[in-house]
């Protein structure tokens, strides 16, 4: 029986409920598949990986884009799969709206919605703007009714506005504007993520781990409710080509290529 988008949101929303999932990071279809394959239960776009995938800059990608990226992610998977819908690519309440509803009609069973410029001279939207720009994306998703679960993200610690107490207050306030999940990327030590998921409890808390940072069972010890990697497992696939690439390039000789992953075993995961 085919496995249809009521049926995965209703999935993403059992699984924040208790306990703690890793929410692994694809950047194609491939990669979906793949990671479907190992096991894992659900899945998260990523603004970084995607963008790279089709040869731009993070945050460089359209809204078109992504509408078209997250269609397919959707349609490979019978997972579910969160959206990285960056910061709704509008500023002005009403457009995110506009935007978040074309979102939710790709399939997703999640889509976060960001507070973060651009502008590094001021990174955050001001604080009455971007709750509103919060409830917006609430209002859309619930004007939808089909179950799409709403993430609040500040990124103050991504732009090295490293302040706890903003962080808490925004995150609370976006969860009173309708954020089913609140998520502050580059909070780190124990201390930060302890004091965010008590904070906005009871609602699940998103902790992004890149390179380093706590365990799977550790993270669930905190009362952390899911780990997302963002553009990590993207960068470790780049890492491979260029190492690989350069080595061709500069050198003419051809080693790296001896470490790929067997192409029999790709045709069999994708059969």
């Amino acid at each position: 029986m085919p496995v249809t988008t009521a049926d995965k949101c209703a999935a993403f929303k059992k699984m924040h409920e208790s306990g703690c999932f890793i929410l692994p990071n694809p950047f194609d279809v491939g990669s979906a598949r793949a990671l479907q394959q190992l096991g894992f239960k659900a899945l998260a776009s990523t603004s970084a990986g995607f963008a790279w995938s089709i040869g731009k800059a993070d945050n460089r990608v359209t809204v078109d884009d992504v509408v078209t990226h997250l269609t397919a992610l959707c349609a490979a998977v019978d997972l579910p799969v969160n959206a990285d819908f960056e910061g709704g690519f509008a500023v002005e309440p009403d457009k995110v709206a506009t935007n978040v509803a074309r979102g939710v009609r790709t399939g997703v069973a999640g889509l976060s919605i960001e507070d973060s410029t651009g502008d590094a001279a001021k990174p955050l939207y001001d604080f009455n703007l971007a709750v509103e720009r919060v409830k917006a994306a609430h209002k859309a998703i619930d004007a939808d009714d089909g179950g799409v679960l709403l993430t609040g993200r500040c990124e103050a610690f991504l732009w090295g506005r490293n302040d706890l107490n903003l962080v808490i207050e925004r995150l609370q306030a976006y969860s009173a504007a309708g954020a089913n999940c609140l998520y502050a990327p580059g909070i780190k030590t124990r201390e930060e993520i302890a004091a965010v998921v008590k904070a906005v409890h009871p609602k699940p808390v998103n902790l992004l781990i890149g390179a380093s940072g706590p365990s799977l069972q550790e993270a669930a010890d905190l009362g952390v409710r899911r780990i997302s990697v963002g553009g990590s497992l993207a960068r470790a696939a780049w890492a491979g080509f260029m190492k690989a690439a350069c080595e061709m390039a500069e050198q003419g000789t051809f080693t790296g290529l001896a470490h790929g992953y067997p192409g029999g075993e790709l045709n069999k995961m994708f059969k």
